[in-house]
């Protein structure tokens, strides 16, 4: 998931070490944090005037979500653009996001992967997760699953969970490389323990089936409740199909590995 707001600020607290001004930097980030927008807006404003790529880019992240503003999209690309052009990496993943869905300005997916790439090219995740997507749907180049893959995992390495899914997924079509169940299996799981449903549900299927693990009709249950319990539309229905092939005592099991890991990352 795309960085919030609020979870920007360590990232940025570095991107500024020029002399006093009008704005108090530290002053608006920490407003930020505590939902003071009035006052980061205060405190940004001068410091984006001044020139400050990190206030701007944080400006234009609050007038894109109406944050102590009235959301303006176009108010939210100017000061998207002033910050992108100073290679603020933020600033351009959400100049490129603008572009992607003609948010304040015409739509234009050769743009959003001008800007995508960009950033992904300073080691944004959402960018090289999108620049990824960008090429394997053909959405502004021509469609190469190659690069689709190469970009895709660049962000998963960094941990991005929905480029580790997109990546299992290269994986197991053999889009852009060998089909490999096993690497499906890796990337998926990674992401699953992240809490991502979709993966779940994959891993839960290849459990199933034994494709890339052994089969396991337990761990499928069990990652198929744990989807259900977030909220997946297909994984109750993969549940049910695989308690047709279980004892109860089977089941039982499953559901408590299920609840311990819930347990376990809830109080994470």
């Amino acid at each position: 998931m795309r960085k919030t707001l609020s979870s920007l600020v360590i990232a940025l607290m570095l991107g500024w070490s020029g002399v006093a001004s009008a704005g108090d930097y530290q002053k608006g980030l920490d407003a930020a944090q505590a939902g003071d927008y009035a006052t980061a807006l205060h405190e940004f404003r001068d410091l984006a005037n001044e020139g400050h790529a990190g206030a701007q880019s944080l400006l234009g992240s609050m007038y894109s979500k109406g944050l102590g503003v009235i959301q303006d999209y176009a108010e939210a690309v100017r000061w998207f653009r002033l910050a992108a052009e100073h290679e603020n990496a933020d600033a351009q993943f959400n100049l490129g996001v603008a572009y992607a869905k003609g948010h304040g300005v015409t739509q234009n997916y050769a743009e959003a992967m001008r800007w995508f790439r960009l950033a992904a090219q300073q080691g944004d995740a959402a960018a090289q997760l999108n620049l990824g997507t960008m090429y394997a749907k053909g959405h502004g180049v021509t469609q190469d699953y190659a690069d689709a893959v190469k970009w895709l995992r660049l962000a998963a390495e960094q941990g991005n969970a929905k480029a580790q899914y997109n990546l299992g997924q290269m994986y197991k079509q053999g889009r852009g490389i060998t089909q490999d169940y096993a690497e499906a299996v890796k990337w998926w799981r990674l992401a699953a323990q992240q809490g991502d449903a979709a993966s779940q549900v994959q891993l839960g299927g290849m459990y199933a089936v034994g494709r890339g693990v052994s089969t396991d009709i337990v761990l499928a249950h069990m990652w198929f409740n744990i989807a259900a319990a977030l909220g997946h539309p297909k994984a109750a229905e993969g549940r049910s199909l695989a308690a047709e092939y279980m004892s109860p005592a089977q089941i039982a099991e499953a559901q408590k590995m299920a609840r311990e890991w819930m347990e376990k990352h809830q109080a994470q």
